[in-house]
């Protein structure tokens, strides 16, 4: 693999013709936002995570990752894995802001950014590569210098044909690195890589694939179509053989719609008391209609989530008669559905989500027997309140806690 590597200040370049498409990568994004005030901690064991008995780690530094420590993993299993481990809690904004001037760099270059998280993007540089009489390799080496200088964190890219090997690439130059894979040379990539590596491949259809004798990506690619299909169906089975043998038609979307917005919480005790869960899920619906309306979005599905003591899971949904973007009209519907579907036992997660989103302009069938008071201009006149002194400054009277009284 060393040698689609490029090197910081590199003179020589790997030849990137036709590799329009760029994968970007923030480097361990959530910690490296943090070390930016707290240079101290820069080679020390660190993740962002609450620290709590139930919180998971959202983010380890490279060092936290030595031990076995990983993203998405209990915070108490980290801590056992690696003893010293520094816990930073998250500070409120400031991913959201870092990401926004990252992706406002990229669109410096083109318009066509495709963010797929907070600190990842596709890039389709085709089109401006006259423009600014540079090549795709070149763009990239200036992505990562410019994103060094201005935000203080590093990243990795991937320069390739399509989106697949790009990801791909970007995943090996980690960290602070980047990789080119020449459009010439985009199969002799992909041979020795294990079939985990496909796009789609998880680990019950890498058994499938094992089972058959095929370990790596040029075993698959090598495969007849038909006996993909037969075993893994004919989507997937089209799908990897495709991507095995370097296709991927799939173009850089710069702008995709919310699908759905949500927002959940993990208790450090598991919750059995049924009025506790309904305010919960209340502060939830609060979050979640703030957003829909900041955004200017309804929904006509609200669905909940619960995640019992014993780790088993549901998610049961109810369609609305009208788009919702007011707290209250979700809560109702969430509480109905933990009442009909999860009316007994410990839970040790919640969540609430609006889903079948579009735009308030798009039009929807009134309500002319609407309850009084209007609920949502009380909730719009508290999102004004809210945004000039504070998120704490308007909460429905149930959420006050004593101290608040």
């Amino acid at each position: 693999m060393a040698r689609y590597r490029v090197t910081t200040g590199a003179t020589t370049w790997p030849d990137d013709t036709g590799c329009g498409l760029l994968h970007v990568d923030m480097d361990a994004f959530f910690v490296s936002c943090e070390l930016c005030t707290r240079p101290e901690l820069a080679d020390k064991p660190v993740v962002v995570s609450g620290g709590g008995p139930r919180s998971v780690v959202a983010a380890a530094s490279y060092a936290a990752r030595e031990f076995g420590v990983r993203s998405a993993m209990p915070f108490s299993t980290a801590k056992r894995l690696c003893p010293q481990l520094i816990c930073i809690t998250p500070t409120p904004g400031l991913y959201g802001e870092v990401s926004k001037g990252v992706m406002a760099v990229f669109r410096e270059l083109t318009p066509l950014v495709e963010p797929l998280s907070l600190d990842e993007a596709f890039l389709d540089v085709s089109g401006a590569l006259k423009r600014l009489n540079s090549s795709p390799a070149r763009l990239g080496a200036w992505i990562r210098e410019r994103v060094a200088t201005d935000f203080g964190i590093s990243c990795s890219v991937g320069v390739a044909k399509v989106k697949f090997v790009a990801k791909l690439a970007s995943g090996m130059a980690k960290p602070d690195g980047m990789v080119v894979v020449p459009a010439a040379e985009t199969l002799a990539f992909l041979r020795p890589l294990p079939v985990s590596a496909l796009w789609g491949v998880g680990k019950r259809t890498e058994e499938q694939l094992r089972q058959q004798g095929l370990d790596t990506i040029a075993d698959v690619a090598a495969a007849p179509l038909p006996r993909l299909r037969r075993s893994l169906g004919r989507a997937l089975g089209d799908h990897l053989y495709a991507l095995a043998n370097g296709h991927d038609d799939r173009e850089v979307v710069p702008e995709t719609p919310d699908k759905s917005i949500g927002a959940e919480v993990t208790f450090d005790v598991d919750l059995h008391d049924r009025s506790a869960l309904g305010l919960e899920l209340l502060r939830l619906s609060e979050r979640v209609a703030a957003t829909l309306r900041r955004r200017g979005l309804r929904g006509r599905t609200v669905s909940i989530k619960v995640r019992f003591a014993d780790f088993k899971t549901i998610t049961r949904a109810r369609t609305t008669a009208v788009g919702v973007d007011v707290a209250r009209d979700i809560h109702r519907t969430a509480v109905d559905l933990l009442t009909e579907h999860a009316p007994t036992g410990a839970v040790r997660l919640i969540g609430v989500r609006v889903e079948g989103l579009h735009t308030e302009s798009d039009g929807e069938q009134l309500l002319f027997d609407a309850p009084e008071p209007r609920w949502r201009d009380a909730e719009v006149a508290a999102d004004v309140a809210r945004s000039k002194f504070g998120a704490a400054a308007v909460r429905p009277a149930s959420l006050l806690t004593p101290r608040d009284q």
